[in-house]
């Protein structure tokens, strides 16, 4: 319930802060869905390097294999969910349809189309040993489950007697438990949770990618998901695990979302003083990519002047070379 009381007070922020600079938004956005698309990918092992996933977000090239085929579908059905969330009640004719356009890239067929046969949740353990980690529903029962799980998601979200912050980290534990689909689930599941989560008012993943913070936490995701999962069957399972899981990386995206657009809104700093802020604010390296997202509004050559600047000053160290020097701040300074 603390989770939930932190979320809801950074949701009333939420609207003050989104009226505060719209250009800055519209670029935190574009880089949020670079993010989440890169991030939800590769969380699944499907992987294309920083240029070419950039590229293929910004509509700059086209998908030359099965990796980027999938990513290219991927941010198509993420940039649907941003424009018309309020539009798209999460019925199964709706999951299905997003599914399709999640492989609209791919010669294969499975796109739309629920599982047609059983599958298993495997993991490979340290000796090589694949071992069965959950099994999910079967392929005839898979059909009826997805319905009874959003007819009663959204009876219970109509009938506002609990938060949608408990039902919709439930709701995707229940899909991944179904795991409908052949393939995608764990992706359709991420771009479900921003669909509900759009639909209930929190509308922060459009801006701080959740599917990021997944990523950097995905050993405590299968943890608790495991956890979540045991006696699933039997309707005995525990949600909690999953569920303070879920609450946790939406607050996290929130008190991120908070951090920049105060640095934005911060009128008074020159754009140095600002990037000089963001060292003050933390003991971390921070990259030339990491600042460029943190203050999409400042443009390159200011970043890399000011830097050099700093270095000059001896405020900030810089450390490595290529592609992984980063800077980080002199606390002997």
């Amino acid at each position: 319930m603390n989770l939930i009381s932190a979320i809801h007070e950074y949701k009333g922020k939420q609207e003050l802060f989104i009226e505060a600079k719209a250009d800055v938004l519209e670029a935190m956005l574009e880089i949020a869905i670079i993010q989440s698309t890169g991030s939800s990918n590769r969380i699944e092992g499907i992987y294309t390097s920083d240029e070419r996933l950039d590229a293929l977000v910004k509509l700059k090239a086209e998908p030359r294999n099965r990796s980027e085929r999938e990513i290219a579908g991927y941010r198509e059905v993420l940039r649907l969910i941003h424009e018309s969330y309020d539009y798209m009640a999460p019925r199964t004719n709706v999951i299905l349809q997003l599914h399709r356009d999640l492989y609209q890239f791919s010669p294969s067929s499975i796109g739309g189309k629920f599982k047609n046969s059983d599958n298993l949740i495997t993991e490979t353990d340290a000796f090589g040993q694949r071992n069965i980690r959950f099994k999910p529903l079967t392929a005839f029962e898979t059909p009826d489950a997805v319905d009874r799980l959003t007819n009663t998601f959204i009876d219970a979200v109509n009938a506002e007697k609990y938060d949608p912050l408990l039902l919709i980290p439930m709701f995707v534990l229940d899909f991944l438990c179904i795991h409908p689909f052949n393939d995608g689930n764990g992706r359709m599941s991420r771009l479900l949770t921003l669909l509900l989560l759009y639909r209930s008012g929190y509308i922060v993943g459009k801006y701080i990618s959740l599917e990021m913070i997944i990523e950097k936490t995905k050993e405590t995701y299968y943890e608790v998901l495991q956890d979540s999962s045991i006696e699933w069957h039997e309707g005995k399972n525990s949600y909690l695990p999953f569920v303070r899981y879920y609450l946790e990386v939406i607050l996290s995206a929130y008190k991120e979302f908070s951090a920049r657009v105060e640095l934005m809104q911060n009128r008074n700093l020159s754009k140095p003083e600002r990037i000089r802020k963001l060292f003050d604010n933390t003991l971390q390296k921070l990259s030339k990519r990491m600042i460029l997202e943190k203050c999409p509004d400042i443009s390159t050559s200011t970043v890399e002047i000011t830097l050099a600047a700093l270095v000059k000053e001896g405020y900030i160290i810089k450390t490595g070379a290529g592609k992984n020097t980063a800077y980080i701040r002199n606390t002997d300074h």
